[in-house]
């Protein structure tokens, strides 16, 4: 497969493009040298515009304007006192008198003794019914019987209605002309006279399954097998021995000699140990002057008891029933009127809006649990076996 991919490829090449298009020689293009620098003979004179047109001028320090210092010479001593005490004395104030009323409370010598501020007052009032000036709801019944007049039978008197015009219905007629079946397309645009086109697809040769396959195909006819050479393998030269012996030696080795060097002394300075034989006393600076104090635990500081513990038995009397004595109280007067029903010396008449107004209604029999309801027609029944009717509908009679 590789190797027909390679012909198909080789073949390819030669094209429109590789038989009409030849390559041509490549000029190089010339490339632009610069100009060799010379530098201007001459010195350089290093003048600016600056130091052309803008001359130095000498300056003169600027005289300070600042006025001369006066030195008072003051005569006689300095009085040390300011404006503020001189000017401000303080006013003798006097203590003005309070306008607050003088308490003239007493505290009580009984519990609860003291009466409140409502107490004081709100005194109870009696309570008198107040005059109410709703209606009475009171239905006068007439004792006239009802003739069944009402303002709709009295001012709309019924009109006799006109005929309605009826237009009467046109009778289909079919025309004696036969149907041409054509339509405005077909009317106006005609097909233009000319030849049929032709099919230009290949004849179809059906194949047959025991037919033989002759072998033969475009891509073997057109590009046909040549052989192609294996490619050149690439020898390597055998490695060959250089001849002699080997030198091991490094430049370090050549350049840099061993020397023999000696050991350097240190600059310390010598100890000058001396050698005591005597044993160690074990004194110390700190050990004379910080002698060791004998110190021992101290106890818990408790503070005294104040109260003194009582010896002998409890009897069961606490400060509370020593103390306080229990008083009588004395109930708070009530302020709230008291919840009394008022009666009315008129009898209840029994009267009222709904049994006035609204009359009772005939109750209606649902149609669904009749086996065929009055004022229904039977439909149909459907695929789930519901029944269907349908309503009456009465005739609307003219006028």
């Amino acid at each position: 497969m590789r190797a027909e991919n390679m012909r198909s490829w080789c073949l390819c090449q030669i094209c429109t493009c590789g038989s009409d298009y030849r390559p041509y020689e490549i000029v190089k293009q010339p490339r632009h040298m610069p100009e060799e620098y010379k530098p201007k003979q001459g010195k350089i004179d290093l003048d600016t515009t600056y130091k052309q047109d803008f001359y130095s001028y000498k300056v003169q320090p600027v005289a300070i304007v600042q006025p001369l210092e006066r030195q008072q010479i003051k005569k006689g001593k300095l009085d040390t006192v300011p404006t503020y005490k001189d000017d401000y004395r303080a006013w003798d104030i006097q203590k003005r008198k309070l306008y607050k009323p003088e308490q003239t409370y007493h505290p009580p010598t009984v519990k609860f003794g003291n009466s409140t501020t409502f107490q004081d007052d709100y005194l109870p009032r009696e309570i008198k019914l107040r005059q109410s000036f709703k209606p009475f709801s009171v239905v006068k019944r007439s004792t006239i019987p009802f003739n069944g007049d009402t303002s709709h039978r009295l001012d709309y008197v019924p009109h006799q209605l006109e005929l309605k015009f009826e237009r009467p219905k046109e009778v289909y007629k079919p025309t004696n002309q036969p149907f041409e079946d054509l339509t405005t397309h077909r009317n106006d645009f005609q097909g233009l006279g000319g030849e049929t086109a032709k099919i230009c697809r290949p004849a179809y040769t059906r194949v047959t399954q025991n037919a033989q396959f002759q072998g033969s195909t475009e891509f073997q006819e057109s590009f046909q097998s040549w052989e192609i050479p294996p490619p050149g393998v690439k020898r390597v030269p055998e490695y060959v021995l250089p001849a002699g012996s080997m030198e091991l030696t490094s430049t370090s080795r050549l350049d840099y000699v061993p020397h023999q060097a000696s050991r350097v002394v240190p600059i310390r300075p010598a100890s000058h140990r001396r050698n005591n034989n005597f044993p160690f006393q074990g004194k110390s600076t700190m050990k004379d002057d910080f002698p060791a104090w004998e110190s021992c635990r101290q106890g818990l500081i408790k503070q005294q008891q104040q109260i003194p513990s009582p010896s002998g038995k409890f009897d069961g009397l606490s400060t509370f029933r020593s103390h306080y004595v229990p008083h009588e109280l004395i109930p708070t007067e009530s302020c709230k009127p008291l919840n009394v029903t008022f009666k009315s010396s008129v009898p209840f008449d029994d009267v009222t809006t709904y049994s006035i107004e609204y009359t009772p209604k005939k109750q209606e029999i649902c149609p669904a649990s009749y086996p065929s309801p009055p004022g229904y027609i039977f439909d149909n029944i459907n695929s789930q076996g519901h029944k269907f009717f349908r309503k009456i509908i009465p005739a609307l009679k003219a006028f």
